[in-house]
């Protein structure tokens, strides 16, 4: 099971740049968490999920959002 974080990034419209500047993590470091070459610390997964305005579970993918259905 991967996470949702291009797929939130892509519905917002934003490149990795434009996310990077938003959220203050680096686009290399974003690159890999889409990728699922490293995966983000707790805090992270917070500052996340705060910024696409849902929970950390749905962006890690274990839960479905009301726009996944």
């Amino acid at each position: 099971m991967s996470n949702r974080i291009k797929k939130y990034r892509n519905e917002l419209g934003l490149t990795l740049d434009e996310m990077a500047k938003q959220t203050g993590i680096k686009r290399g470091t974003l690159n890999n968490y889409e990728n699922s070459k490293t995966e983000p610390k707790l805090e992270t997964w917070k500052k996340l999920a705060e910024f696409f305005n849902t929970t950390i579970p749905v962006i890690q993918g274990i839960e479905l959002s009301f726009t996944d259905s």
